[in-house]
Order: C-alpha cells, then sequence, then structure tokens
C-alpha cells in the first residue's frame, strides 16, 4: 500500500486549500517509516478495530489498513473527514477503504461509536491531548490499549512516576485506567508543518478493572486537582478548600492513612483512591 509522503502530503492540501491552524493543533505526519512505527508499536494486528482520533490528511490511517486493521476515525474538520475516504479508496483500494468509518465530531463530545475499538492509535491534536485521551478511556470502554503521540512534555507526564518533577494530575488520572510507559521520541522533521515542540509516543495498556466506580472516580480526580493545583502545599493545606478547613482535611487524610504533611507529588492513585473512599470524604 502506498503511504503518505511530503508530495501528496502539500498536493492533498492544495486540493483542500488547507492551510494547518494551530487552533485545531494541525501538524500532518510525512513519514511513512515513523507511520509503520507507531503502528508496529501498538501492536495492531489484522482484524483489530483500532479508534485514530485526529486522523488529518490519512497517515496513520493508511498505515493502520496496511495492517488489515479495521479503522473508527474521528475528525473535527469537515473538510478533512470528507476527504479521507476518497485518499483512502485512491491509495488503498475498494477492499481496504470498505474497512474505514468517518465520524465527523469533536472528540471531546464522542460518546458512542459505530463500533468497539480495541486499540486508541492517534497524533493526538497537541492543544488538547490530555483532555480527549482521559474523555475517550472514560467513555469508551472497549479500548484496551493503545499507542499516542503527544507533545514530549505531556507524554512524560502521562507516564511519569511518584515523586519526580512530571509526575502531576495527569499522571494520576491516567493511572486510573492503566498502565503508562513512554515508547520512543519522534523527530520534528516528520511533521507539516515542521512543530515547535518536541514529539513522543506513549503507550497504555488498560486495567482489567478500574479501581471504583463513576462516583468514586469524580470524588477521586476533584481531590487530585485540588492536591496539584497548589502542589507546593501540604495536602493538609491543599484540600482544605475540598473538605472545609485544615483541620478537617487532616482528619480525612488520617483516617485514609495518609500523612497530612505530604504533598500530591508524594502519593500514587491508591492513595487518592483511599482518600477519596473515607466516610468523612463525601
Amino acid at each position: 500500500m502506498k503511504l503518505l509522503g511530503p508530495a501528496e502530503i502539500r498536493d492533498l492540501a492544495d486540493l483542500l486549500n488547507l492551510t494547518p491552524t494551530k487552533k485545531l493543533g494541525q501538524n500532518f505526519v510525512m513519514d511513512a517509516n515513523t507511520v509503520r512505527r507507531i503502528v508496529r508499536v501498538a501492536g495492531v494486528e489484522p482484524g483489530d478495530t483500532v479508534l485514530e482520533v485526529g486522523p488529518g490528511l490519512g497517515s496513520l490511517t493508511l498505515g493502520l489498513l496496511e495492517a488489515a486493521a479495521s479503522v473508527v476515525a474521528v475528525e473535527i474538520d469537515g473538510r478533512l473527514a470528507e476527504q479521507l475516504p476518497v485518499t483512502v479508496g485512491q491509495l488503498a483500494g475498494v477492499e481496504d477503504a470498505a474497512r474505514l468509518t468517518v465520524v465527523h465530531a469533536d472528540a471531546l463530545r464522542v460518546t458512542q461509536l459505530p463500533a468497539e475499538p480495541m486499540r486508541l492509535v492517534a497524533n493526538l491534536p497537541y492543544n488538547v491531548s490530555v483532555p480527549v485521551l482521559l474523555h475517550l478511556l472514560e467513555h469508551v470502554d472497549s479500548i484496551r490499549s493503545g499507542v499516542v503521540m503527544v507533545q514530549a512534555e505531556v507524554g512524560v507526564r502521562l507516564a511519569a512516576g511518584p515523586g519526580s518533577k512530571a509526575y502531576g494530575s495527569p499522571s494520576v488520572k491516567a493511572a486510573w485506567y492503566g498502565e503508562w510507559r513512554t515508547a520512543g521520541q519522534v523527530s520534528r522533521q516528520v511533521f507539516w508543518p515542521v512543530p515547535n515542540v518536541d514529539s513522543i509516543l506513549v503507550a497504555f495498556e488498560r486495567h482489567a478493572a478500574q479501581p471504583g466506580d463513576e462516583a468514586l472516580r469524580r470524588r477521586t480526580f476533584e481531590i487530585v486537582d485540588a492536591a496539584f493545583g497548589q502542589r507546593r502545599k501540604m495536602l493538609r493545606q491543599a484540600l482544605a478548600g475540598v473538605f472545609g478547613d485544615a483541620a478537617a482535611a487532616s482528619a480525612v487524610l488520617q483516617a485514609a492513612g495518609v500523612e497530612p504533611t505530604k504533598r500530591g507529588e508524594q502519593l500514587v492513585l491508591a492513595d487518592f483512591v483511599a482518600i477519596a473512599r473515607t466516610p468523612h470524604a463525601g
């Protein structure tokens, strides 16, 4: 199968009178080797149903179809959503094009899909990568694993462990859903236009079961946001607004087995869940 290169990317952009926008985080991959690497790292196998977010001009879409996967592609830009099946039909053929379903929608608002994807493989828009990722993991239960390309700084945060400078709210929230690891850097030069930030691949495997129900997730995430909203403060102070005052926060923390003098960056997900589960917490 022919994948998109620099010439094809520019021809498609000219055809659509397309100027990539920062607002939509549009940086298109124009290197076939990078595309095939992403597909390989994601472990995509024939017959898999893959969710792709922000397919753009179709670089990664074609790579996924080349691996004999079915693809559900969610694209917010109407011009790109309309063109994608045409591009795939021209470069991949009718049979491969039949395995592509395009959903013209904002990924942040998607709660139902026309299929049940088992993998998420995407070059996520830099400006909304974490919100999109967490939203999809919350609403698309069928996703079991995936690889996403994101801004390097964001990717490191997603995979960070307690005690590191990168560890924060995204790290803990991502850990609610699964295990995360960085899976290699991506050169700026494979994109058009060339971004002014570095990119990284982040891989994840979803937990067999989440730590609790939706009510507990919301409560836990509220506590996580408060703890890292004032990350230099001790937890008894950072969580004072959540529980009423510092004394009440200290009582909840002690009941949960967490030292009130610790800071959010020292806690693992299980600690935040324990705080959220305490009778005084709700």
